[in-house]
C-alpha cells in the first residue's frame, strides 16, 4: 500500500486494523469494533465479536461481573485500567492475557472505552507470585489437562507436574485442582 496516497482517515483505520496488538472499542461493554489481532487471539471473526457484550472471551460470569467492579472502581478515579487475567477463547481455551484500558469518557467510564489485549503466553507479570513454569503448569490445569497430558505437553515428568501444581496451590493459599481453577479464574 503506498501510504503517500491515502487520506489521513484511512490511514488511521489500516493502523488500527493492522496494529500488532489486539484493539478493541467497548460501549457499555459491548463490543464496538475489533482488530485483526484480536480476531488472532481470540479466534472469534470480527463479525462474531462486533456487538457482543465482552462477556465473550470470559471464562465465566463471575469473573466478568468482579472483572466490571474491579474497573468500575478504578476508573471513577483515574482514565486507565490494567491488568493480566485469564480470557477465553473461541475454541474454549483459557490464555493469559495483558489487558490495558482507557475510558474516553471519564464522567460515564463505561460508556466508550479503548482497550487493548496481548496474549501472553509464558510470560509472567513482573509482579507475579508465580515461576514462569508454574504459570505455565497453572494454564494446563485451567484448561482441563491432568498432570499426565500437562507432563507430556510440557516435556516433564506427571510428578513435576504434580510439585509445581502443589507450589501454585501453596502461593494461591487453594487445597485442590477445582479452587485452584476458580482462583485463577477468579482472581484475575
Amino acid at each position: 500500500m503506498d501510504h503517500d496516497h491515502i487520506s489521513e482517515t484511512d490511514l488511521c483505520f489500516t493502523g488500527f486494523m493492522d496494529a500488532p496488538i489486539g484493539l478493541t472499542v467497548l460501549s457499555n461493554r459491548v463490543i464496538q469494533r475489533v482488530n485483526t489481532e484480536m480476531e488472532r487471539i481470540f479466534g472469534w471473526t470480527r463479525d462474531e465479536l462486533e456487538g457482543q457484550s465482552i462477556r465473550i472471551l470470559y471464562p465465566s460470569s463471575v469473573d466478568y461481573e468482579k472483572t466490571g467492579t474491579r474497573w468500575r472502581r478504578w476508573l471513577d478515579e483515574r482514565p486507565r485500567y490494567s491488568d493480566e487475567r485469564f480470557m477465553q477463547c473461541r475454541s474454549g481455551e483459557i490464555i493469559w492475557t495483558r489487558a490495558c484500558g482507557r475510558t474516553l469518557t471519564p464522567n460515564d467510564p463505561f460508556r466508550l472505552m479503548v482497550w487493548t489485549f496481548q496474549h501472553l503466553e509464558h510470560r509472567p507479570s513482573d509482579a507475579a507470585t508465580l515461576t514462569p513454569r508454574e504459570r505455565e503448569v497453572a494454564r494446563y490445569t485451567v484448561n482441563g489437562y491432568t498432570s499426565k497430558e500437562t507432563g507430556i505437553a510440557m516435556g516433564i515428568s506427571p510428578r513435576t507436574v504434580e510439585v509445581h501444581r502443589s507450589s501454585v496451590m501453596k502461593k494461591l493459599g487453594v487445597q485442590n485442582a477445582a479452587e485452584l481453577v476458580a482462583k485463577m479464574i477468579i482472581q484475575t
